[in-house]
């Protein structure tokens, strides 16, 4: 493991239909904004319309640059059907040197 995760972020946004998730997580790959990512089950508690929520989302991580946060931000906002869908950046501190090469070589910085 090494600590050159500098430059590098996994982005995280949910959605309520797997589908939906899926496809959106696609999208992102394909349009080379993330190198992977990664969609399961979660169960989301949270403060919506003036009272506590509690429902099954589908989370979907995507392993990043840093510099394609906003572009990336902005895409998922662009195709998302939530009001304020959730888009939470967390950087990438250490991992495998490969592994690490290997999302910076996926993305493409614009």
């Amino acid at each position: 493991m090494t600590n050159s995760g500098d430059g590098l972020l996994v982005i995280t946004t949910t959605h309520d239909d797997e589908a939906k998730a899926r496809a959106l997580a696609a999208d992102v790959v394909r349009a080379r904004l993330a190198a992977c990512a990664q969609v399961y089950r979660v169960r989301s508690v949270y403060w919506w319309d003036g009272e506590v929520q509690d429902a099954p989302e589908w989370r979907i991580d995507l392993k990043t640059r840093a510099g394609l946060a906003d572009a990336l931000t902005a895409f998922i906002g662009e195709r998302h059907d939530y009001d304020t869908p959730e888009v939470v950046a967390v950087p990438v501190v250490a991992g495998s040197p490969a592994y690490l090469d290997w999302v910076r070589a996926e993305t493409t910085e614009r």
